[in-house]
C-alpha cells in the first residue's frame, strides 16, 4: 500500500471486526478480526493484545468455543511469558466466559477460578474497569449457582467505586445485573 499505510488499514479492520462482534455479527466480525490480526506485524500486537480476547469472544458467540479457547490460551501463555500484563485480567475473564460455553463437567469450576484470578490481577494493577468486568462475570456465575448474595456484595462494592461513566456498556451491564440480584 502506498506510504506504508497497510498497518493502519489492518488496525482499522481489527476495530471494524470488534464492532461487528459487539453488534452480534460474530461470524463476520471474527473472520474480519482474525484476518487483520494475522496480517499485523507480530511486534506491533503488544499494543493491543486485548484484541485476542475480543476475537475469542466472537469465536465463542459464533459457536467456535474450542477455537476461542485455543486462541485465548495462546494469548495468556504469551502474556505470562512476556509479562505484557496490562491485558491479563481481561484475557483470564474471557477464558472463563468461554469455559462456561463448554459442557465439560469441570467448566464451571475452571471458569470461577479464571474470574477470581482476573479479579485478583485487576485489583493488583488497580485497574477498576477490568475489576468491574471480572466482578460482573463472577457475580453472574454465582447468581446461576444460587449464591446471589455473594455476587451482589462483590459487584456492588466494585460498582460503588465509580464516580463517572455510568452510561458506558460495562457500567450499564453491571447496574442491570445488580438490579437482577436484588
Amino acid at each position: 500500500m502506498k506510504h506504508g499505510l497497510e498497518t493502519w488499514r489492518l488496525w482499522g479492520q481489527c476495530f471494524d471486526g470488534v464492532l461487528r462482534i459487539k453488534r452480534g455479527a460474530s461470524v463476520d466480525g471474527s473472520r474480519l478480526l482474525s484476518d487483520a490480526l494475522s496480517g499485523l506485524p507480530a511486534g506491533g500486537l503488544y499494543l493491543n493484545r486485548n484484541l485476542f480476547a475480543e476475537l475469542a469472544e466472537g469465536l465463542g458467540a459464533a459457536g467456535q468455543t474450542a477455537e476461542g479457547l485455543t486462541l485465548i490460551n495462546d494469548a495468556i501463555a504469551r502474556v505470562e511469558r512476556t509479562e505484557e500484563e496490562w491485558c491479563f485480567a481481561e484475557l483470564l475473564r474471557e477464558k472463563g466466559e468461554l469455559l462456561l460455553l463448554r459442557a465439560a463437567p469441570s467448566a464451571v469450576a475452571e471458569a470461577e477460578a479464571c474470574f477470581q484470578r482476573a479479579l485478583d490481577v485487576a485489583r493488583r494493577q488497580d485497574a477498576l474497569a477490568r475489576e468491574l468486568r471480572a466482578a460482573t462475570s463472577l457475580a453472574r456465575l454465582w447468581h446461576r449457582q444460587h449464591r446471589t448474595s455473594h455476587g451482589r456484595k462483590l459487584l456492588a462494592a466494585v460498582y460503588r467505586r465509580f464516580t463517572e461513566g455510568f452510561e458506558t456498556a460495562d457500567l450499564t451491564a453491571a447496574r442491570a445485573l445488580l438490579a437482577t440480584l436484588q
